[in-house]
């Protein structure tokens, strides 16, 4: 059977930035030829970055795309690397109008391309697309109605993008009808909790159904909310993973492949299912032989193949995924350094822990902020953790700025708690202009769901790391952080204080949390139920909650969403995330949830 070795480049793109993302090709493109590759590929729009959002609908972008794509091939060739083929995503246009949508030819299109001895030898478009949770590519795009085939060293090689494989039919099925002996799908398939068990059932499947070897290429990093986690697999037809990348790292794939020879005499245009029309495209090469066992890598990079990333537990996956999402936001919108108002509690205590991981201590500022209302313990707490870490760490009192405020305007009971947020809020935004770092904000999702947040208070800042993790979740992983710490031979950065005592947000005396939240376990669960689950009122009580607990949950879940709207972005890391994912109306009068 002849060999084809392959190179998956799981990489992070930038959105916007196709000059940066082109440069990535080059050096990456060089690395997987030297290593030997005879087939080079990268993920989803890998020239533009993914998800380009209305950047698609402005013709400059899109020109800009396709004139990048055309000069990418051609400085491939320039720089010696135009013998071997190159499958990438960028942004392109239709070609003909698609009578069956209305949409006149030219509209934007999610493409790949193939560059070849310095040409774009293949353009072809995502056929399915999704229109879900984050994704509403009906919105830009027209779906594409080709199944490309290329023909390399004797064998033949579907692509396809993406949602291409999460939906039934398509282009999997046409690969079968074609012959194919590997199904090539770049993606931008964004993290969530549990993804990787999920991808590779599907892969698998999808692998079965297309009778042959399927790679599946993702890519890596954040943008904005999402956040991308790599993942990417080679599996072969009868479901044995023969490579696997780890998660939220960058990483060149390298995989020797024995395929069948390309057999199918099929002509360019044949129909095949879900109205697809062959294209095929023959890049010669004589068939390869597979190398001699143990042979080293041409040009003695690397390693082929039968390597296969371990899984990690679920706590250390998701703070993979808020240290990526944090450190891509920050970094990718050109800023250096945080500012973090400590407390001593354990949200912004894990935050601060994130923050240090994501962006080095040394671009880490904290302040600790007390009132009349601060126990000295959390104040404790919060130095405790500026020290452990390394962290910059300041205090600056607001007792001066209430008192102020108090003496003027006399407030009480619940506006005179959360003049002290916003007090703090205040601060922050003053501090973050003065110096040039921006505020990480530090609320959970279970205080989001249910408004536990102040306006202009502790929901200031650019950025929420831990936005979407339910309360329950961020004692797991603050738990999980300090033994990770331990197992490293390192100081575990959150003091075990922070953890054990009852969560508090210190605005009058002796408060708790749990004065006006049930219990968070409690809390959490219906939460999931009601936000994760779309459950209504009455199926969750039907499950065994306590009507009135349901109600008051559901109550408080539908009068905040005015505040939600005015949160900063946060990582994504489950099946519905607030923003993105969870789209319902502000003003809203149906309360049976």
């Amino acid at each position: 059977m002849p060999n084809l070795r392959l190179a998956l480049c799981q990489t992070d793109p930038w959105v916007g930035d196709l000059a940066h993302n082109s440069d990535e090709v080059v050096r990456w493109t060089r690395q997987a030829a030297e290593a030997g590759a005879r087939l080079v590929a990268f993920p989803e729009m890998a020239l533009t970055g993914y998800p380009v959002e209305d950047l698609a609908l402005r013709s400059s972008f899109v020109e800009a795309s396709r004139t990048a794509l055309v000069e990418l091939a051609a400085r491939l060739a320039a720089k010696g690397l135009g013998e071997v083929p190159v499958v990438v995503g960028y942004l392109g246009r239709s070609d003909h109008a698609s009578a069956k949508l209305g949409r006149p030819a030219g509209e934007p299109q999610n493409c790949a391309a193939v560059l070849h001895r310095g040409e774009v030898v293949n353009r072809f478009a995502k056929h399915h697309l999704p229109n879900y949770g984050v994704f509403d590519e009906y919105r830009y795009f027209v779906p594409g109605d080709q199944l490309s085939v290329l023909r390399l060293h004797g064998v033949d090689v579907a692509l396809a993008i993406c949602e291409d494989i999460w939906q039934d039919g398509g282009r999997v099925t046409a690969a079968r009808e074609a012959g194919a002996g590997l199904l090539l799908v770049i993606n931008g398939s964004p993290y969530e909790r549990d993804k990787d068990d999920a991808r590779l059932a599907l892969v698998r499947r999808r692998a079965a159904e297309a009778g042959c070897t399927l790679a599946y290429l993702n890519m890596v990093g954040a943008q904005d909310e999402l956040v991308f986690d790599g993942d990417s697999l080679v599996v072969s037809a009868d479901g044995e993973v023969l490579t696997r990348a780890p998660q939220f790292e960058e990483r060149l794939v390298l995989v020797d492949l024995e395929l069948p020879a390309a057999a199918a005499d099929h002509a360019d245009g044949l129909l095949l299912g879900d109205g697809l029309h062959l294209v095929r495209t023959d890049l010669g090469g004589e068939p390869l032989p597979a190398p001699a066992v143990g042979a080293p890598p041409a040009g003695g990079w690397g390693t082929v193949g039968a390597e296969v990333a371990p899984r990690v537990e679920d706590e250390a996956e998701i703070y993979a995924a808020l240290v990526t999402g944090t450190r891509a936001y920050v970094r990718k919108n050109g800023f250096a350094s945080v500012l973090i108002g400590l407390s001593g509690g354990i949200d912004s205590a894990l935050v601060a822990a994130i923050a240090v991981d994501a962006l080095g201590a040394e671009n880490v500022h904290c302040v600790s902020m007390p009132s009349r209302y601060s126990s000295q313990h959390s104040r404790d707490d919060a130095a405790e953790l500026a020290e452990r870490t390394g962290l910059h760490f300041r205090t600056v009192s607001i007792a001066p700025m209430f008192d102020a405020y108090m003496d003027s305007l006399g407030l009480t009971g619940l506006a005179e708690e959360n003049l002290q947020s916003r007090l703090r809020g205040t601060l922050l935004m003053a501090i973050s202009n003065q110096e040039g770092h921006i505020v990480l904000a530090p609320g959970n999702k279970s205080e989001l769901a249910v408004g536990y947040s102040t306006l202009y208070g502790d929901s200031v800042g650019a950025y929420g790391p831990i936005k979407d993790v339910y309360k329950s979740l961020i004692f797991r992983l603050a738990r999980w952080r300090n033994e990770e710490a331990g197992r490293r031979g390192e100081v575990p950065p959150i003091p075990e204080n922070t953890i054990v005592k009852p969560p508090s947000a210190e605005l009058r005396p002796d408060q708790k949390d749990t004065d006006s939240l049930p219990d968070y376990d409690l809390l959490d669960t219906v939460l999931d139920l009601y936000v994760e689950g779309d459950q209504g009122r009455d199926a969750i009580v039907a499950a065994g909650f306590d009507a009135a607990v349901v109600d008051r949950i559901v109550r408080l879940v539908d009068t905040a969403e005015y505040k939600r709207r005015q949160y900063p972005p946060g990582p994504k890391i489950s099946a519905k995330g607030f923003g993105r994912d969870r789209r319902l109306p502000i003003t809203n009068r149906w309360r049976r949830g």
